[in-house]
């Protein structure tokens, strides 16, 4: 596995949020931002780019992105599973999933994605227990089963959301029977930047883990920044039983600019018996891509990434398009 020098890591991340700060200043301003990269494919109906997607996600919380939670959906021949989307950590749905949601849904997806681990009208969710969020989204999943008339899910997570949490649900929440895998009601779990095996946020959360602070910083961002730190309770307990589930296909996306779920390969997972993994960093197929842990939820490579792991018989290149961070290119 190769890793680049740390001048031009340090660099990309200047660049990254220099470019978050601009925009989100842009935004405020009422300047003119560009939504997406200049050779980038048209962004379906209802797209909306990050800064935007922040703002009305802070000022509407519990709304659902475009594109998601139409209860009357009924999933196709080509596309048999709903796909749930899971924010993470200090977002909510729609701040989260203002790019992917639409584009799943123009793709011939039903889509659902919930908010979880915050109350209503907070915007920022997913602090709470993991173990309690994991319980939420196994009702949620219900109700999509239930709803739709569907046998099995795809679940597609950002960072807590594509890592801890769904692997949570997935062993101790019902999501998988591991004695009939067919029963199993997730089919794959595509993580994105995912904290599956813990965080140390560049070096903060060694530093709180060290010096017994993690359940302080908790009593103010909630208890999933504890239980996301390398060597927490919650992994210790996961990770006995090894990193995945007999019948579940995990993808994870994972980018070497990564700044929270820290060393970067902490994302990836090692197949266990009656499992398949595949493990992407962004830049081994765009060496070019500046995405880090935010922006990658908006990253053009990683939708395609994203869209090829849902439906692998379809898959399309990556055309490794220079995209914006935060601004949806």
């Amino acid at each position: 596995m190769s890793h680049r020098p740390a001048r031009p890591v340090q660099r990309s991340r200047l660049i990254t949020w220099w470019a978050t700060i601009g925009a989100v200043t842009a935004l405020a301003l009422g300047l003119p931002g560009t939504a997406g990269a200049a050779d980038g494919p048209a962004p379906p109906e209802g797209a909306v780019a990050a800064p935007a997607a922040l703002i009305r996600g802070t000022l509407q919380p519990d709304a659902p992105p475009p594109g998601a939670n139409d209860w009357k959906c009924r999933p196709t021949a080509a596309h048999p599973r709903p796909v749930v989307l899971l924010h993470a950590t200090l977002t909510n749905a729609h701040m989260n999933w203002g790019m992917l949601s639409p584009l799943l849904k123009d793709e011939g997806y039903c889509v659902f994605a919930p908010n979880y681990g915050g109350r209503p009208g907070i915007p920022f969710k997913a602090t709470g227990h993991v173990p309690d969020s994991a319980r939420e989204i196994a009702r949620f999943v219900d109700r999509v089963l239930d709803a739709t008339g569907a046998r099995q899910v795809d679940l597609v997570g950002h960072s807590q959301g594509g890592g801890v949490l769904p692997r949570w649900y997935l062993r101790f929440e019902g999501g998988t029977n591991p004695a009939k895998p067919s029963r199993n009601k997730v089919r794959r779990l595509v993580g994105l930047a995912p904290s599956n095996h813990g965080a140390t946020v560049s070096g903060l959360g060694t530093l709180t883990t060290a010096l017994g602070l993690n359940q302080t910083v908790s009593a103010v961002a909630g208890q999933a920044y504890a239980d996301q730190m390398v060597g927490s309770e919650v992994h210790r307990r996961l990770d006995r039983g090894g990193d995945t589930q007999p019948g579940v296909d995990y993808t994870v996306i994972a980018t070497r600019y990564d700044e929270v779920v820290t060393p970067y390969h902490n994302q990836f997972l090692t197949a266990g018996p009656g499992a398949k993994v595949r493990n992407i960093t962004i830049q081994d197929i765009c060496p070019q891509d500046l995405s880090e842990h935010i922006s990658v939820a908006y990253d053009s490579n990683a939708m395609q990434l994203v869209l090829n792991a849902l439906d692998p018989a379809h898959a399309d290149p990556v055309h490794c398009r220079l995209s914006a961070p935060l601004l949806g290119g």
